[in-house]
C-alpha cells in the first residue's frame, strides 16, 4: 500500500498515511480538528514485506545467498 502525505492548510501539520489506492483522501485534520488537508506531491513511498522477491527471484546459480535470516554473511 502507498505511503502518502498530508499538510493542513489551516495549521502546516504535516502527517503520513498508509493508505489504498482506492481510499479517498483524508480530509481532517487530527491537529486542529478542521477539514483543511491537502495531499501533497512527494517521492512515491512503499513497504517491501516477506522475503524479498529481489534476493530470491533473480538468482543466476541455484546457490541460496543473502537470504532474510541466512547467517552465513556471504
Amino acid at each position: 500500500m502507498p505511503i502518502y502525505e498530508y499538510q493542513c492548510e489551516e495549521c502546516s501539520h504535516q502527517l503520513e498515511a498508509i493508505q489504498k489506492m482506492s481510499d479517498d483522501a483524508l480530509k481532517e485534520c487530527p491537529s486542529c480538528g478542521k477539514s483543511t488537508l491537502k495531499k501533497l506531491i512527494s517521492a512515491s513511498g512503499f513497504r517491501l514485506k516477506g522475503q524479498g522477491w529481489y534476493e530470491t527471484d533473480f538468482k543466476s546459480s541455484g546457490a541460496k545467498k543473502n537470504l532474510a535470516g541466512d547467517s552465513s554473511g556471504s
